[in-house]
């Protein structure tokens, strides 16, 4: 168990460090920015390299709403639940105070929104409340059914940390624009901590949406992996 969490740890605060540093040092950098598609690869790359790295130790969520949507799949012990989701977001916020700390030592620094998320006048296009809710649910929805089917003993061995990887970065693609993506309690926790204000604010949602989603992927996996 001390191992699975370690692994955790290392993987949620490489996601967060190599996800939102991207955005954070990198997306906008003067005429050579990698933009939301650099962001969206960084995020991905970040969960590839990471479950191929310690996903034989902890499984690999690096997410509360994955930890949970595989619980309701039953192919996670409820009861190791908390643990993980503990050491999932003190890995985000580990890893969101290094990245304020790199970030802090440019001249004329300023926090901006540091890749929180966000809707309203927070969401990078100005999307809704409702249209954040829907993205965000359905996109971790999806993750949940990729993770369940890539991992499942019917799919081809070795090749899951790559359409993980694959698809966390088509949920960036899709929805950057929309909430800054989140799909993740823990990364949007660790942002927010640093942010404050409106960004705590709406954590609410960055907390709900993912875990509804990831709990309703787990539900819909169970139906389709049911025998007849």
């Amino acid at each position: 168990m001390q191992k699975s969490l370690i692994a955790e740890f290392l993987g949620t605060f490489w996601l967060v460090f190599g996800g939102c540093g991207s955005a954070v040092l990198a997306a906008a950098f003067p005429e050579l920015g990698i933009g939301f598609t650099g962001v969206s690869l960084a995020f991905g790359l970040t969960v590839l390299t990471m479950a191929y790295a310690v996903g034989g130790i902890s499984g690999g969520h690096f997410n509360p709403a994955v930890s949970i949507g595989l619980a309701v799949a039953g192919r996670f012990p409820v009861g190791r639940l908390i643990p993980y989701i503990v050491v999932q977001v003190i890995g985000a916020i580990a890893a969101a105070a290094l990245l304020y700390l790199v970030a802090s030592g440019k001249a004329g620094f300023e926090l901006g929104g540091f890749a929180s998320n966000g809707y309203g006048e927070h969401s990078p296009g100005g999307y809704s409340l409702i249209s954040a809710l829907v993205i965000e649910v359905v996109l971790t929805l999806f993750f949940l059914i990729v993770i369940l089917g890539s991992t499942h003993v019917r799919a081809p061995a070795g090749f899951a940390p790559l359409a993980i990887g694959l698809a966390l970065t088509l949920i960036h693609l899709i929805s950057i624009p929309v909430t800054n993506t989140s799909v993740n309690p823990a990364r949007s926790t660790g942002q927010a901590l640093f942010v404050g204000g409106w960004a705590l604010q709406q954590l609410w949602l960055f907390w709900l949406a993912p875990i509804v989603g990831g709990a309703l992927g787990g539900l819909v996996w169970k139906l389709l992996d049911k025998d007849d």
